[in-house]
């Protein structure tokens, strides 16, 4: 089957999508398990560092995410994926044969960077096929797949380092990219038609950016969605220690990991179901609302505890927290876009390059902020709430 025909099923460009853009799940949550490894082969002295090998993909990807819009309005969608996985695997190889820590962070860096391609390009791609609310379903579902990888990836990581070093996962890793871009090389046909393209120029780039940049109702929920996975990037920076230092999970790690990421799963799941019955803006409210009103009160019960809760008590939290941001994750990125579909390649790009530089910062202030107990994250998804609150209840409605 050639390519151009490849494009009729919605199920596999689902599945296709989840692919692409899982890769920097992939890239982020199968190395959990090794950070004290990798710490320790690379001589870092402070543990909280170990997180450096997480937030740096976060700010490689923020730095990156800019390049790729333009580029995929100019010259196709394909193409700026393409080029994205090509730095990608450069910085895997740079990781994978490391000798010392800065090396290491370098080529994390350069993974970001890259993996950024297949973020903000593979929304444009969803944006260019389906707008509205089925593209608010869509990218649930798609969600709900994605979401299986950062479910299975510590899983993964840890088999890895039974039978081999922690080099083992950056070849998975470059397996996994590969994989990735045969699938979409052979099955999917561009999606962008030569007569909506862009010229790649500093006027229209900068056009778009101002654009993105001053929608009344864009700008708002880039910045809710930005501050939301901030909170959420603290928690990835820290889980590890968490998990098997404060409450000595050991190898349970990736399964407690995993049952957590499930609940996004299934709160993505809902949300493709929720979002034909409700307006969009309406759930984002509702979610945020209640992940605030949880975390206050957890927060109290923590603090009680001394920062050391009952695992049990901790995990019921996570998971209803979790499914508040299976909510609020699709829905914010779909508010955002959706009323720049005619720029979605630049758009995109604005969106995501500011969402994720205010995640990068927010999320490694609340990890290096850890102090053996579970309140700096709890703070962390409380105050992240609360802000958000209040920027989704000022955005004027869409008409």
């Amino acid at each position: 089957m050639s390519a151009q025909s490849s494009s009729t099923s919605s199920k596999e460009f689902i599945a296709l999508m989840a692919m692409v853009m899982s890769l920097m799940a992939l890239a982020i949550d199968a190395m959990l398990p090794a950070l004290s490894a990798i710490g320790t082969s690379l001589n870092v002295q402070d543990p909280n560092d170990n997180q450096l090998v997480i937030s740096s993909v976060f700010l490689g990807m923020s730095l990156g995410l800019m390049l790729y819009g333009p580029i995929s309005d100019a010259y196709g969608r394909k193409k700026s994926i393409y080029l994205g996985v090509f730095i990608f695997l450069i910085g895997d190889l740079i990781s994978l044969f490391a000798q010392d820590f800065s090396l290491m962070i370098l080529g994390r860096l350069l993974q970001g960077f890259g993996a950024a391609a297949c973020r903000v390009v593979s929304i444009a791609m969803i944006r260019d096929r389906f707008s509205g609310k089925e593209m608010a379903s869509v990218m649930s579902l798609i969600m709900m797949t994605f979401i299986m990888v950062p479910a299975l990836a510590p899983s993964l990581g840890q088999a890895i380092l039974l039978f081999a070093p922690w080099q083992g996962i950056f070849v998975l890793l470059f397996v996994f990219a590969l994989s990735a871009m045969v699938w979409l090389h052979f099955r999917q046909a561009e999606t962008l038609a030569h007569k909506n393209r862009i010229a790649f120029s500093y006027k229209n780039v900068k056009a778009g950016v101002l654009e993105t940049v001053c929608h009344p109702v864009a700008r708002p929920y880039t910045l809710a969605g930005g501050i939301m996975f901030g909170s959420f990037v603290g928690y990835l920076s820290s889980a590890q220690q968490i998990f098997q230092v404060q409450y000595l999970s050991g190898d349970m790690f990736a399964i407690y990991f995993g049952l957590l990421a499930l609940a996004l799963g299934l709160a993505s799941f809902s949300n493709s179901k929720l979002v034909h019955k409700f307006s969009m803006e309406s759930l984002c409210r509702v979610a945020v609302s209640l992940l605030s009103v949880i975390s206050l009160m957890f927060f109290a019960y923590a603090y009680a505890h001394a920062g050391k809760p009952p695992f049990i008590a901790f995990m019921l939290y996570m998971a209803l927290t979790f499914f508040c941001f299976g909510i609020l994750f699709g829905n914010f990125n779909t508010l955002a876009v959706h009323p720049l579909g005619h720029i979605a390649g630049v758009a995109n790009s604005v969106i995501s390059m500011v969402s994720t530089f205010i995640s990068v910062l927010i999320g490694a202030l609340i990890g290096q902020l850890y102090d053996g107990t579970i309140l700096p994250l709890v703070l962390g998804f409380m105050g992240c709430g609360v802000l958000t609150l209040v920027i989704v209840m000022r955005v004027p409605k869409q008409t």
